[in-house]
């Protein structure tokens, strides 16, 4: 998968996978939270993209990403909230 955002290759890290698999989340809505979704950044390579997906009643879902020569998504969280929005 390429993402046309960061312009990298993606990797999804085995953990990543399974929390995809044990949250119903498709490879279609990694590839719209990549592209479309809200970003906010750690530090220079750690960031966070979350996506609301109308249709699922799971709040945000939300990437846990390290910017490297590639897009490492390190894990896929449900039930997302914002640090600041709680």
């Amino acid at each position: 998968m390429h993402c046309e955002r960061f312009g990298l290759e993606v990797y999804i890290t085995r953990h990543a996978r399974e929390r995809m698999t044990q949250r119903s989340i498709a490879d279609a809505e990694l590839s719209v939270l990549l592209e479309t979704g809200e970003t906010r950044y750690k530090d220079d390579i750690r960031l966070w993209i979350a996506k609301y997906f109308p249709g699922r009643m799971d709040n945000l879902l939300c990437l846990a990403i390290v910017l490297e020569d590639r897009l490492v998504v390190k894990t896929v969280m449900h039930h997302f909230s914002w640090e600041a929005e709680q």
